[in-house]
Order: structure tokens, then C-alpha cells, then sequence
């Protein structure tokens, strides 16, 4: 059983969203309890508007919230009562299994990585988020986390999301892509190109660089980015979906035609719709932390953020965590950089004791 802590103050639509979907995912799934963290008057009083019946939803006063806009740092010092500081203060201390926020991203990271730290041998914890293809899912990571990245970070995203893609797809050998400027060996920048040699010979089942376009076509299951390039891949694509809707929504009112052509395809729109809503996914795991913290979108419907606690709920129960360590301590390719790394800078070493 698991015990989810929701930050019910973070995000656009907060409190009123989080809360309705604390009390869906408490209904629908198999969790401990989920603890509503927020201005205790505020939650109460929204809580009050549902029939529990018998649904574990319990609250924890939070006095303070980190604005969407605020600074990592300032949320780091002086927001020390926050919703989102006092949710990761409970999973700190062992008062429970998960946290999921929609509120300021950069904040969340600081203070999950501040207070929990990174799991034994991450150099820095990246976000995984999940794609829809032609037959299932990927995995795109980093998605904005890290947005200055050297080749060992890269190589620790490849390990970490290929293990978070065996959980998400069910594969047991996840292909793995370099997000790059084209697929030729001659693509990509320096950063690219250091990873990509070093991938070519590593044990993961690595197709070499890959284009935005990958991303959705099912040529792998793992993109392999920094956060920069990550996260401007992410919010490009919620973009066209948005874009798509919209577009076909004024094209259906242009014409009697149109309208008719629309019932014929309602389902398979609806279905369409499913496949490319965010809210399917849920939120993003931050990957690399000493715990379990799911990051959701900021405009997060109540049903992602049930999707949000159920996904966060299953990556408890795998233990997912436990299997990032074992990759990265067993990882011939992390091993084979860092040996290559050291006799490079004592090369160095010894050139300038010469000289």
C-alpha cells in the first residue's frame, strides 16, 4: 500500500483540480491514503464539496506556496513552509511512498534534490516524460531539467531511461536514440558526438541518433536529449496538439459538410484525442533523487493528476528506483568513460610536469 503526498496549492489550476483528483485517485485505486498538502482552510473547504465514502484523503497544513513564476533559489530559501518544501519534507521522513506536484517545476527539483539528494552514483537526476508512437509509448528524457549538460550526464540519461522504459513499455531491451540535428555520424555538436561514440560501444540497445520526429514514430523507445533541447521538443508538441484541435474545431463549423464528416469520425478523433492528451501519462518522474517525486503539467486536469498518484503509486511498488542503482553501478559504458576520463586529465598531468 502507498501513500501518495499531493502539493494541492501547486499549479494553474490549483487548489480546485489537485483536490478532485486526490479524491478520484483515492476511489479508483489501491492506495494507503493521499495527503493533501496546502492552506488547511483553503483545502478543507474544497474537500467539503465530495462524498468521501470512505476514501483515505487526509490534510497537512502548508502556510506558504511557491509561485509559478518564482526563482528555484527563492523557493529554496525563503518558501520553507511551502506546500511543495513540506510535502518532500514527509517522504524525507518516511511519512510517505510519493510526491506529486503541478506547481513550479524548478522549485520542485531544487527542493527534491536539496532534501532527499541523488541516488548513489547520479551526477545529476533528469525528467522522463512520456510520448505517445504508432504502437505504444516513449520515453523522452531529459525533458527540462538540465538544460548545460556534459557527455556523462547524457550517458546516465540513456542508462536511467532505458530502465524507466522497461517498466513503461514492458520491453526488455528498450532501443535507445540520441536526439541530434539528423541521423549521419557527421550530425550533431560536440556534446552530441562525444555520447554518440561512447554509445555506439555500450551494452544498451543503442540506434544511434534519432530526430524529432522519432520522437512519436516508433523507431525507439528512448530519446536521449538535454533539458534544453528536451524541453523545447516537449513544449513543441503540446503546441501542434493544441494548434490541431483548434484548427479542426474552426474547420468543422465552416460548412454543413464538415459537421457531417465530423460525426462519422467522432470516435476515432476521440480516440485520437486520448492518445496525444497529456492527461493520459500522468506526470513526469524526476529520475535520479533519493525518492519518488512525479511532476505534473501546470494547466493538469483532475485527471492527470490521478494518472499523476497512479503512476507515481507503481513506480513505488516496482521499486524502480533500486533498478537505476544497479544499472548505474554495473555499467560497463559509465566505467569505460570514467576510466577513459582519468588517464586523459593524468596524460594532461604528466604533459605539463614534463614541460
Amino acid at each position: 500500500m502507498v501513500k501518495v503526498a499531493l502539493d494541492a496549492m501547486g499549479g494553474d489550476n490549483a487548489p480546485e483540480a489537485i483536490i478532485e483528483g486526490a479524491v478520484l485517485a483515492a476511489k479508483e485505486l489501491n492506495l494507503e491514503e493521499v495527503l493533501l498538502i496546502g492552506d488547511q482552510e483553503q483545502v478543507k473547504r474544497e474537500l467539503g464539496k465530495y462524498r468521501l465514502q470512505g476514501a483515505k484523503v487526509s490534510t497537512i497544513h502548508a502556510p506558504q506556496v511557491v509561485e509559478m513564476h518564482e526563482s528555484p533559489s527563492r523557493a529554496l530559501r525563503v518558501k520553507r513552509s511551502s506546500s511543495i518544501s513540506v510535502a518532500v519534507d514527509l517522504m524525507k521522513n518516511g511519512k510517505c511512498d510519493a510526491v506529486v506536484t503541478a506547481g513550479n517545476s524548478g522549485a520542485a527539483m531544487a527542493i527534491s534534490m536539496w532534501k532527499l539528494k541523488k541516488l548513489e552514483g547520479v551526477e545529476r537526476p533528469a525528467l522522463a516524460s512520456i510520448h505517445p508512437t504508432f504502437t505504444g509509448v516513449s520515453v523522452l528524457i531529459d525533458a527540462g531539467g538540465n538544460v548545460d549538460c556534459r557527455p556523462l550526464h547524457l550517458i546516465q540519461f540513456a542508462i536511467m531511461g532505458e530502465i524507466y522504459a522497461r517498466f513503461i513499455t514492458s520491453k526488455a531491451r528498450p532501443r535507445v536514440g540520441l536526439l541530434s540535428n539528423g541521423t549521419e555520424d557527421s550530425k550533431g555538436n560536440e556534446l552530441t558526438k562525444r555520447v554518440h561514440a561512447i554509445l555506439k560501444k555500450s551494452s544498451l540497445n543503442y540506434k544511434g541518433y534519432v530526430e524529432g520526429r522519432d520522437i512519436y514514430n516508433d523507431s525507439v523507445d528512448v530519446i536521449v536529449c538535454d533539458g534544453f533541447v528536451g524541453n523545447v521538443a516537449l513544449k513543441s508538441s503540446e503546441g501542434v496538439a493544441e494548434s490541431f484541435g483548434t484548427i479542426l474545431k474552426k474547420e468543422m463549423r465552416k460548412s454543413f459538410g464538415a459537421k457531417i464528416g465530423y460525426f462519422f469520425l467522432k470516435r476515432f478523433l476521440e480516440s485520437f484525442k486520448r492518445q496525444v492528451d497529456y492527461s493520459e501519462y500522468g506526470g513526469a518522474p524526476l529520475l535520479g533523487i533519493n525518492g519518488t517525486c512525479f511532476i505534473c503539467h501546470g494547466h493538469s486536469s483532475p485527471k492527470a493528476i490521478k494518472n499523476a498518484i497512479r503512476a507515481a503509486s507503481e513506480y513505488v511498488r516496482r521499486d524502480i528506483n533500486m533498478l537505476l542503482i544497479d544499472a548505474l553501478r554495473n555499467s560497463q559504458e559509465l566505467k569505460m568513460f570514467v576510466s577513459g576520463t582519468a588517464s586523459k586529465i593524468w596524460e594532461q598531468i604528466k604533459e605539463k610536469v614534463i614541460h
